[in-house]
């Protein structure tokens, strides 16, 4: 199966609507890209909050319009504030994400993980190696890294949308989203998007933002990858390495506008 390309009016309708009503995300993510996270957020026209203790997560998940579960620095106590948050999303309709950092490669993590398959995320976000871990099959990752092809982990991604009726997203040199019946491959981005900490985990990000969007689901994630890959490829452009990249692209995020994107 070889999807083909997102249509460029897809992305910029979504881009619409996320500006019109910006979204307020609940993310529940790793120590490491918080920052970076909420800055992503912000350039992109969304709104950011970090809520993280288990009483608060629970208060918090249903006045959010999307919830973000990243599991890249989980922790005993983390998973308990994760499992409240979402319980509390669920029974309020609102939309959650689940990114499965290092899932395959460590057993505590890739243990939750599939235990939060059963709780309904709207979408998952993943590398090949760790949608191919999640999905049960045979994944060569080490840690975050995955040494999979995203092509060759798309039919465990519709595997995986078909079990949980998630949209999935598996990321990598091209992306392929997929609601386990259709699905779109999302080119862009470049190499140096993986020498800085935290583009992954910041998409899944404005995954869950999309998420909370109207329209059709496999179409808004799909629309926030694109949003990435097509900020990635501008900020390269303009970048002499990893440090110079970084504000490149939130600024190539802030300046999104749906002519150029269509």
């Amino acid at each position: 199966m070889q999807p083909d390309l997102l249509p460029g009016h897809c992305a910029a309708s979504v881009l619409h609507n996320l500006r019109s009503t910006p979204p307020l995300v609940h993310c529940m993510t790793n120590d490491v890209v918080q920052g970076f996270t909420a800055n992503v957020l912000l350039a992109i026209g969304a709104a950011p909050a970090m809520v993280i203790e288990p009483e608060e997560a629970a208060q918090f998940a249903p006045i959010a319009s999307a919830l973000l579960i990243n599991i890249g620095t989980l922790t005993a106590d983390s998973s308990r504030a994760m499992l409240a948050a979402i319980h509390a999303a669920n029974q309020s309709s609102t939309p959650w994400v689940l990114d499965p950092v290092a899932v395959g490669a460590l057993a505590f993590r890739t243990r939750f993980a599939h235990e939060l398959l059963a709780l309904k995320p709207a979408a998952i976000r993943g590398n090949a190696s760790e949608i191919l871990a999640l999905a049960g099959e045979h994944s060569a990752g080490r840690g975050v890294d995955s040494a999979d092809d995203a092509l060759s982990a798309l039919p465990a991604a519709l595997k995986l949308a078909q079990l949980t009726g998630a949209v999935v997203a598996v990321t990598g040199e091209e992306d392929y989203v997929t609601d386990g019946e259709n699905a779109w491959s999302v080119a862009g981005g470049g190499v140096l998007m993986t020498r800085v900490v935290g583009t992954g985990c910041a998409l899944s990000a404005v995954v869950a933002a999309c998420c909370s969007l109207p329209g059709t689901r496999l179409d808004n994630v799909a629309a926030a990858c694109q949003f990435m890959k097509f900020a990635g490829e501008q900020a390269i452009a303009v970048s002499r390495g990893p440090g110079s990249f970084v504000p490149a692209f939130l600024d190539a995020l802030y300046g999104l506008n749906a002519e150029a994107l269509a």
